[in-house]
């Protein structure tokens, strides 16, 4: 079968990555990808936005699976017009994917299918906004209502800036904070079956010790050694297949990868957030651990028979992704910076390096960055300590003019 990923980011290479693994794939194609997903699949040049255009591209390859990896894609309606023309598509409807494209919508859904999750107003004037955040008090969450690439939230004890963030965007979710770790969990459903993948967590601030401004992911782990050994079966039951079938119900149905942003509160489990595909940079340690076949599982769920499809198999061990970010980030970033360090990084044992904000520039075509979230250094290893080590020491190879990690990902990960 012939598969073409829609996107340009590190998620969208981890997927590409895994399919070229999977001995029922004979083709990769991805459009626009990067240059390090040019290393396991065919590139072309479309627009990821324009659904006529990935539809088209999809029926002049022959491909008999499109997967649709970022959200703006999904959320504009793109797997609509692909699945019209006949193709399998991995990913949910434009409507469906309101679930992530809009943080109203999802508290309507979650309040309907008995979801548990924190307490909410939305809000679209100041004076709204103000009598939200002296109802819950500090500490104060603040949520943009649309599409903002991980970057819409503004946790804070700060009220002037938590008023400040709500001033700036269009319309807000203003809700209770939530305390206690988080986890992600990612669930790859047809709208009826839901096959949960393991746990994961990420690190959305800049800084070491979940210090500075929320990013779009700067590492992640899977799986979590501490987490409750009845989790995945308890978000099953109460929160992925709820949501799943009040989809259904509603008449919009949600076939894709839903994911689940938890907390473990000291009250129980509460969903932060849902999203409407793969979490970047959850899914590239996930990837990296699947040990079945990934096609099965998305065309399963592009074409309703994910019940004939055997759930994931995961391989022992742990995995760990660091990622490495242009200067700046997530204010600002620096864009055409020589990388060096990637070939003598992936030379590691286990370990194998995802690009994300890269580009060829220059006379000498070097590999360049191209702003945001550059790369990120995924291992493998025989627990997350050993992960970690192995990821890190890829790292340490990689070199680029402001390059920043953070040091502590998966360090705490015998403990909550």
């Amino acid at each position: 079968m012939k598969t073409l990923v829609i996107g340009t980011g590190g998620r969208e290479h981890a997927l590409a990555r895994a399919l070229s693994l999977d001995p029922a794939v004979s083709e990769v194609h991805a459009a626009p990808g990067n240059p390090g997903i040019a290393a396991v699949a065919t590139l072309h040049h479309v627009d990821p936005l324009d659904g006529s255009a990935v539809a088209d591209l999809a029926e002049r390859l022959g491909v008999g699976l499109v997967v649709v990896g970022p959200e703006a894609p999904l959320v504009a309606g793109v797997a609509d017009v692909v699945a019209a023309r006949g193709i399998p598509v991995f990913g949910p409807s434009g409507e469906a994917a309101q679930l992530e494209g809009s943080k109203t919508f999802a508290k309507d859904v979650m309040a309907a299918a008995g979801v548990p999750t924190a307490r909410a107003h939305t809000c679209t004037t100041p004076e709204e906004a103000a009598a939200a955040l002296d109802e819950f008090g500090p500490t104060y969450v603040v949520k943009d209502d649309g599409l903002a690439a991980g970057k819409g939230v503004v946790v804070t004890d700060d009220r002037a800036e938590a008023l400040a963030h709500a001033a700036a965007c269009e319309r807000v979710v203003i809700e209770e904070f939530l305390d206690g770790p988080e986890v992600s969990l990612f669930a790859i459903t047809d709208g009826t079956t839901v096959h949960p993948l393991q746990p994961a967590q990420d690190f959305k601030r800049i800084f070491d010790g979940d210090a500075g401004p929320n990013t779009g992911g700067m590492g992640a782990y899977t799986p979590l050694p501490w987490a409750p050994a009845d989790l995945v079966d308890e978000v099953l039951r109460d929160v992925l297949q709820p949501t799943v079938d009040e989809m259904a119900r509603r008449g919009t149905p949600f076939a894709g990868l839903l994911y689940a942003g938890l907390a473990l509160t000291s009250r129980g489990t509460r969903v932060i957030e849902f999203n409407a595909r793969f979490g970047d940079p959850e899914t590239q340690p996930l990837m990296a651990l699947l040990d079945s076949p990934l096609s099965p599982l998305l065309l399963g769920a592009a074409t309703g028979r994910l019940a004939d499809v055997e759930p994931p198999r995961w391989k022992s061990g742990a995995a760990v992704a660091v990622v490495v970010a242009s200067a700046g980030y997530p204010e600002s970033s620096s864009k055409g910076d020589v990388i060096s360090g990637v070939e003598a990084a992936e030379a590691l044992p286990g370990v194998h390096v995802i690009h994300a904000g890269t580009a060829l520039g220059g006379p000498a075509g070097d590999l360049v960055t191209a702003g945001g979230r550059v790369l990120a250094v995924v291992a493998t290893g025989e627990d997350v300590a050993a992960a970690r080590v192995s990821a890190y020491a890829g790292v340490a190879e990689i070199a680029f003019e402001g390059a920043q990690h953070r040091s502590d990902i998966a360090l705490h990960s015998s403990t909550v």
